[in-house]
């Protein structure tokens, strides 16, 4: 049966709202990882670890994340829902920043980052592979440029908030009346 008009043909383009809801993806987890760092380094200092350790558990977060990618490309390519992995992605990462906060002992902290980084090889490739399955291989290369503007900015704002409120608590800090 051919199609006959073209009101017969069917919309094949993703809706404004899954490609908005995209762009809101990559803002908000790129803010979520490029505070994940600084607010680990930040935390443990100010809880006296030494530069060693703490150099050392961010070091093993970034080698789970590396290590992750092969297997996490596998498990994408076997998952029928990537957008349950990408949630679950952010869950374990806002679960582990939290553990941290709350618990910053060695181990803990050890197995949270390497839990978070292991996260890394599968949120970028989660998030490329739903933009591949709404705009398809012809728009491909314009969507992806579009995610890291949106994950760009995401990372952008969220450093500047820290910065921010980091400046404000060190300004509380230092120009509060001493005890005597």
């Amino acid at each position: 049966m051919a199609i006959t008009e073209a009101s017969d043909a069917i919309d094949l383009s993703p809706s404004s709202t899954s490609l908005i809801g995209l762009d809101g993806i990559n803002f908000f987890l790129a803010g979520m990882q490029a505070g994940f760092g600084p607010f680990v380094a930040v935390l443990l200092a100010d809880e006296k670890w030494t530069q060693q350790n703490i150099g050392f558990v961010l070091s093993v977060s970034g080698l789970a994340g590396l290590l992750s990618q092969l297997p996490g490309g596998e498990l994408l390519d076997a998952s029928r829902s990537k957008r349950l992995l990408v949630a679950l992605g952010a869950i374990v990462v806002a679960v582990s920043a939290l553990v941290i906060a709350l618990w910053p002992i060695l181990s803990v902290v050890f197995v949270a980052l390497v839990l978070q980084g292991l996260t890394g090889g599968v949120l970028g490739p989660a998030v490329a592979a739903i933009s591949l399955g709404l705009v398809g291989h012809p728009a491909l290369a314009e969507r992806l440029g579009r995610n890291q503007r949106f994950a760009s900015a995401g990372a952008l704002t969220v450093t500047g908030l820290m910065g921010a409120i980091g400046y404000f608590c060190l300004i509380g800090q230092y120009s509060s009346p001493r005890p005597r």
